[in-house]
């Protein structure tokens, strides 16, 4: 097979959320996995709508999941591109000119909505004679361009769904061109596609239709077609759909969060296939699980619980030098043992502090402990040098002395290392605590 090239395609008008992530890492990782290339492309035909920071904003989140890009490039740049596809379309009677405006094509959908008709538009405006679109014009309204569908079942084998077609014949004739010259989504998505040889388009589902519409205008200008897929979406844990506009799960939210990436990565992907649901600690890993052929077709549904489940394995078997760095970057001193002293017991990476800070000490001991107890442990703490040994070998003593055990024997000493009553295992705490600072806390 040849190296894939795939894009992702977010418009510039919001940031995105975790199903927009899930479609980007599908991409990235088809692709990568064969060799292939990604591309980042902005969909900012919307001059209005879309702003250069949203633009920075997604690059910042798919840059944070892991995803490079191997290309960017930008609609907006491209214009000339798609008015010479557009004038080819025209030449070839493809693409032609509708004087309707919104409220008399409402009305006509009204009218066919109560004879039990489809809404599909009725291409009156082929019937237009020179003459009458001159009037037309005379009186100031301004065409929109329509694309002449074929009447036929358009068929391809989608890399999700298997043997999928659309009745273009139920469809209305798609507009490209706005009133106002501006281009919708199909035209440039197809131009672009063309341009830089894409060869597979993984999206979501809800897609199917204009599939059936793209491939069309990928025949009528090249002759091909990429080979598609349609994944199923993500909703949220009561099964409603996500939404950009109202920041559902955005990857800037889950990044401020203190979520680890590849938790987020993990969930995106595995969440709705035939795969378990885990925390993959790295890309290349989490390629090798995906296959589009067994997506579920079914809704997925992403829960924040199980993210968070996710997000504190993930932690849990982390080595030192993946967190070096970042600890850190967060003011938290860290050696390799005390990352593996405190790593199972962390929900965020950013949890590490407090551990950091009962180490360091001070530390507020809680009241109504039982002196006499503790002095009698105190007398049986032994010199340093400590290891992972000493706790076992001091308790042992402080149990023959007392007669307590299990908890009765345990938990006081715990509040009083550490003035908690949960947390790491003592006996890869206590020797980062020291002697002089234990001694102090037993005191």
């Amino acid at each position: 097979m040849t190296a894939p090239i795939v894009r992702f395609a977010p418009s510039p008008t919001g940031r995105i959320h975790i199903g927009n992530a899930r479609t980007a890492l599908l991409n990235y990782l088809f692709a990568k996995r064969a060799g292939g290339q990604f591309i980042l492309r902005y969909d900012d035909t919307d001059l209005e709508r879309s702003t250069r920071e949203f633009a920075d904003g997604i690059a910042t989140d798919i840059n944070w999941l892991g995803i490079k890009p191997d290309h960017v490039i930008r609609q907006s740049e491209r214009f000339a591109l798609y008015d010479e596809a557009a004038n080819r379309l025209r030449a070839m009677g493809r693409l032609y000119a509708c004087y309707e405006t919104e409220d008399e094509l409402e009305r006509k959908r009204k009218r066919q909505a109560a004879r039990h008709l489809p809404p599909v538009y009725d291409r009156a405006a082929l019937k237009l004679t020179d003459e009458e679109k001159a009037a037309l014009e005379a009186e100031g309204r301004k065409p929109h361009w329509r694309y002449l569908l074929e009447d036929r079942s358009v068929a391809w084998t989608d890399l999700v769904r298997g043997p999928s077609h659309v009745e273009s014949a139920s469809l209305s004739d798609p507009v490209l061109i706005r009133a106002d010259g501006s281009y919708l989504y199909t035209l440039p998505s197809v131009v672009d596609d063309i341009a830089m040889g894409v060869t597979h388009v993984i999206r979501g589902e809800d897609h199917v239709t204009n599939t059936g519409v793209q491939i069309q205008i990928f025949e009528t200008l090249s002759g091909k077609s990429p080979q598609f897929g349609h994944h199923n979406l993500l909703t949220n844990a009561s099964g409603e759909g996500l939404s950009k506009r109202l920041g559902h799960f955005s990857i800037a939210s889950l990044r401020e969060a203190d979520m680890e990436p590849m938790a987020v990565a993990s969930l995106a992907v595995l969440v709705g296939s035939s795969e378990a649901v885990r925390a993959v600690p790295s890309m290349d890993e989490l390629g090798g699980l995906v296959d589009l052929s067994r997506l579920s077709r079914a809704p997925a549904k992403f829960d924040e619980h199980e993210l968070d489940a996710l997000n504190a394995k993930l932690l849990h078997q982390l080595p030192f030098e993946a967190v070096a760095a970042r600890l850190a970057h967060l003011g938290i001193a860290a050696d390799e043992a005390f990352w593996l002293a405190v790593r199972g017991n962390l929900a965020r990476l950013a949890d590490a502090a407090q551990w950091a800070d009962i180490v360091a000490g001070p530390i507020a001991k809680p009241v109504g402990l039982d002196a006499e107890f503790l002095a009698t442990a105190l007398s049986f703490l032994p010199s340093e040098p400590w290891d992972h040994e000493t706790w076992g070998a001091w308790t042992n003593k402080v149990k023959e002395a007392t007669g307590r055990k299990g908890k009765e024997l345990f938990m006081p000493l715990r509040l009083a290392l550490t003035g908690l009553e949960h947390g790491p295992e003592l006996k890869l705490l206590l020797p980062l605590i020291g002697e002089e600072k234990a001694r102090l806390r037993l005191a």
